[in-house]
């Protein structure tokens, strides 16, 4: 299965309109899909998993955007800490610590979100809203990182409301922590919505969108 050319323009059409960044999720994806999507001009793709990542990057283009955009364990970030562009799922203090002491290690500041836990599914990953400011008031303390913004998902429910409630509600908490006194001046992501619900997220304040089966088609 080959990248779907149209909904890409449509989709990058849709988004440039609210000035809302694409992560093109090429989990599970062959290079040749990546490739393809590359020259038609997208540079951030989305990976899950972190030996998918490590895998990938050396044999794409070198101006590729990697984004972890999956549940990364603590133990996992020295593999992906010399070249990831941005880490989506940070969800405890515990992993921010490990990434800013790779960081560190490799002489680089690396670019995070915090993950909120929005949906009502037990499944998802993610930050209550009482540990969020916990992370918050440690944050000056932590070298070699520098979060961006914050990153959730909704439910997985034909509930449009539902859905609707659970991005405004982060958008709400994006805001707030925006004055926060530990913030950085580039806090500027909120990264919500993905191909069932991208336009949705766009209504209620996303600034950044990850797609993948409307591009690349279904997984196997």
């Amino acid at each position: 299965m080959s990248v779907n050319v149209e909904a890409y323009h449509r989709i990058k059409e849709e988004l440039a309109a609210g000035h809302v960044q694409l992560v093109a999720v090429s989990k599970t994806k062959p290079e040749a899909d990546i490739r393809e999507l590359y020259e038609l001009g997208q540079r951030d793709f989305g990976e899950n998993y972190v030996q998918e990542l490590v895998e990938k990057e050396p044999v794409l283009p070198k101006d590729i955007r990697w984004h972890c955009i999956g549940h990364l364990q603590s133990n996992k970030v020295k593999y992906i800490a010399p070249f990831v562009h941005l880490v989506h799922g940070v969800d405890s203090w515990k992993l921010l610590k490990e990434i800013g002491r790779q960081g560190d290690k490799c002489n680089r500041v690396i670019d995070c979100l915090l993950q909120v836990h929005i949906a009502r599914e037990e499944t998802k990953f993610g930050m209550s809203e009482e540990e969020l400011g916990e992370v918050m008031e440690k944050l000056p303390s932590l070298g070699n990182v520098r979060v961006r913004g914050m990153m959730g998902m909704a439910s997985f429910t034909v509930d449009e409301s539902r859905v609707k409630e659970e991005f405004s509600f982060l958008k709400k908490l994006y805001d707030r922590f925006a004055e926060h006194p530990s913030v950085n001046p580039d806090w500027n992501i909120l990264s919500m919505g993905m191909s069932a619900d991208y336009q949705l997220a766009i209504f209620e304040g996303s600034t950044m969108v990850r797609v993948g089966s409307l591009l690349f088609g279904a997984r196997e």
